[in-house]
């Protein structure tokens, strides 16, 4: 097992570094960094050749990728180059925006992966009853339903059901315009309630869609497993249905969410923009808008390297997961 984790590992590595130098190829090629600074009138030449010389836009694209990735290694991410804005540190900013996204997207994934995996090994197992057709709709009117839509209807009825609670208990519960800038204060009771009132509908706007896709994968996964011919062995032993399932049948059905969780845990938090956007939280998908607007290269590399380390970091764990649910991969 220790000689497959690190395997695992040192792929991981080189993958990340491979990832990271396209990036940053794609990045430097899909714009002028300078493009707004020549374009303000009475700017001189050279002024505009100091300019690209301090950001090192002179040299050659290999050695300004060397420079970003010892610089990121040592723990210099660069700063903005934004033209016009303060010249904000890039470490700082994306890791402030990954606090406050990280906390959405696992809380959401969390929920939705336990919810979505019981929801669709119950559906699996009372197959073609109330259950399995009323789980079975519920998933397709979510997929669909995009991201957005689900956020504004969540964002409408908080506000609705906020002003019910406004008439009866003289104060609003839900959080509808992000969680506040100093954090949650008060007593314990207090801080608990004004965090999950700030947590709710986007969490539930974004574990809505993985719901959906977890509950479906569980179903076909657990249906596969129980047609099985050591299932159908274990019961001819005379095991118990309930013996079955939770020794023999579940932890097989197991592998394929494992393996969509890592790839869709990328996905949330790569989308998670959009209910950013609609429930007003400046995290990730706040930071990737402003650096494309104001074509910010650094800003935009430290977004796509932390956002690919966490892709790259999830298909490991998803890995070592797999190996530990099935060890008969360890051998492949």
């Amino acid at each position: 097992m220790a000689a497959y984790i690190v395997r695992r590992v040192l792929i991981s590595i080189g993958v990340l570094l491979v990832a990271s130098f396209l990036l940053y190829v794609m990045v430097a090629s899909s714009g002028d960094p300078l493009a707004g600074l020549k374009a303000r009138p009475g700017i001189t030449p050279e002024a505009i050749e100091a300019t690209a010389r301090q950001l090192g836009l002179d040299q050659p694209i290999l050695v300004r990728y060397w420079d970003w990735l010892t610089g990121v290694l040592s723990g210099n991410w660069g700063t903005s180059v934004a033209l016009g804005q303060a010249q904000a540190e890039v470490l700082p900013a994306v890791g402030s925006a990954l606090w406050v996204t990280i906390r959405l997207v696992v809380i959401a994934e969390i929920l939705a992966l336990l919810i979505g995996g019981a929801v669709g090994a119950i559906a699996a197992l009372r197959q073609y009853s109330i259950t399995d057709y009323t789980a079975t709709t519920l998933a397709f009117v979510l997929f669909a339903m995009p991201v957005f839509c689900i956020g504004i209807i969540l964002k409408v009825y908080g506000i609705q059901l906020n002003l019910v609670l406004v008439d009866i208990f003289g104060e609003r519960w839900l959080t509808t315009a992000g969680p506040p800038a100093g954090g949650f204060t008060g007593s314990p009771g207090e801080v608990f309630f004004k965090f999950t009132g700030a947590y709710i509908l986007p969490t539930i706007a974004l574990a809505a869609i993985s719901f959906a896709a977890y509950s479906r994968f569980q179903r076909a996964s657990m249906l596969e497993t129980m047609r099985s011919d050591y299932v159908r062995t274990a019961r001819a032993k005379g095991l118990t249905e309930r013996q079955v399932v939770l020794r023999h049948a579940l932890r097989n059905a197991l592998l394929p969410v494992t393996t969509y969780f890592a790839y869709n845990f990328g996905a949330v938090f790569g989308g998670a923009i959009v209910t950013e956007q609609v429930f007003g939280w400046n995290g990730m998908g706040s930071l990737l808008v402003r650096s494309i607007q104001q074509y910010d290269p650094n800003m935009l590399m430290g977004w796509l390297i932390v956002t690919a380390t966490i892709v790259v970091l999830f298909n490991l764990l998803a890995d070592i997961a797999y190996s530990y649910l099935d060890p008969r991969i360890r051998l492949g």
